[in-house]
């Protein structure tokens, strides 16, 4: 999700609906005219790791644990968002750029496509987390490639380097605070979330995307964090969503989170919060094995609970950022319970969204069990609880 995940209503431009849940197969567009994601979509690769324009949005993101040699630890996020469609009055001259190039049309500016970024990273030792945001029109600062993965917006970059290991670099700063560059290896398969190659959102069949993920990467590289450079080496979790709309006119927002646990395996989360507080029933859980085999559990069958809260100093919102996740365990079959609570590295990861005018919450959290035993590293996204997601789109 990213989330998009990752992603807010700015991207989306607008939520859909009046489409019958009854539908059996989703239409092939939705009313704008953009694909809908389709079961059954064979992918192709390195082609469907790059960009996809006949649909409205999609995003690239990566989130990742780094150590350091002194076992200084480290968070970092780095999203690269596409849309499609018209652009709205934007709150910034970002991209309120002149169309002209010696006094005649500019084609690198013949386009409604924007491109949004976020970096952030966490020093966990210390507690500082900073964080930037890039909003470009497609052209000479932005853009994606179609034919493989290759997504940048100014000198931030993600891109494939090896076709046959999937292997890729991710480069990223927040202005003279940090940066890194980082090289991503796939210790699993690249997985495919949903049913069918589909992953539902929400009752509205448009409500859906295709969920592409890397769920382990061996991560290996430098972080300068001012002055300080380090050697660094840890584990990034990666998701590609291709979509046109991702949410129902009663949700709020979601809830979601990614989790590494040490014997192997690994968990995506997402709760999609309906207006009255109640979880959507298009909510999902997927455990990924040692080997990257998927099972998914339906609403019904795991629970999301808050556990803590942590108000943001600078925005002010009340974020849940302790999370219970109860759920069924596949491992053996026997359908046991367990409780595996997300617990975060530091209180105040919050996003201000300067540019998109959407803050949200996303941090890097440790992974305890019942008995408070640390079993693994996550990432948790929480948004909706600073408004309505529309941004100043």
């Amino acid at each position: 999700m990213p989330a998009l995940v990752l992603v807010f209503a700015w991207l989306l431009g607008g939520v859909c609906g009046g489409i019958s849940a009854a539908e059996l197969r989703p239409p092939l567009t939705t009313a704008e005219g953009y694909a809908v994601p389709q079961p059954g979509r064979r992918f192709e690769f390195p082609h469907d790791h790059g960009a996809h324009p006949e649909f409205k949005l999609e995003w690239w993101y990566v989130t990742g644990h780094l150590f350091a040699a002194d076992e200084r630890r480290f968070g970092f996020q780095a999203t690269f968002f596409r849309r499609a469609g018209p652009m709205a009055t934007l709150a910034t001259n970002r991209v309120d750029i002149a169309d002209t190039v010696g006094g005649t049309a500019s084609p690198w500016f013949r386009t409604d496509e924007v491109h949004l970024a976020h970096i952030a990273v966490l020093d966990v030792r210390t507690g500082k987390f900073v964080f930037q945001e890039r909003l470009n029109r497609r052209g000479w600062d932005a853009d994606a490639a179609t034919n493989s993965l290759h997504a940048w917006n100014g000198n931030w970059s993600l891109r494939m380097t090896n076709a046959m290991s999937q292997a890729m670099e991710l480069v990223g700063s927040v202005r003279g605070e940090a940066a890194f560059r980082l090289a991503l290896t796939p210790e699993k398969p690249l997985v495919v979330f949903g049913e069918n190659g589909v992953s539902r959102k929400g009752a509205s069949p448009t409500a859906a995307s295709h969920y592409l993920t890397f769920t382990r990467l061996k991560t290996a590289g430098t972080l300068r964090l001012g002055s300080e450079s380090l050697t660094v080496q840890g584990r990034s979790w990666m998701d590609h969503e291709i979509s046109s709309s991702q949410l129902d006119p009663g949700q709020a927002g979601w809830d979601w989170a990614c989790l590494q646990l040490h014997d192997g395996r690994d968990v995506m989360a997402y709760r999609m919060r309906r207006k009255d507080g109640s979880t959507d029933p298009f909510s999902t859980l997927a455990w990924v094995d040692a080997s990257g085999r998927v099972t998914h559990v339906g609403a019904g069958q795991f629970s999301w609970q808050s556990t803590g809260t942590a108000r943001h100093p600078r925005s002010g919102v009340l974020y849940p950022s302790r999370v219970k996740l109860t759920t069924s365990d596949p491992a053996g079959g026997t359908g046991a319970m367990i409780e595996l609570h997300l617990d975060p590295l530091a209180p105040h990861q919050e996003l201000d969204g300067g540019l998109s005018g959407i803050p949200y919450w996303e941090g890097a959290c440790r992974v305890l069990d019942a008995q408070r035993r640390e079993v693994g590293a996550a990432f948790l996204e929480l948004t909706g609880y600073a408004g309505a997601l529309g941004g100043r789109f």
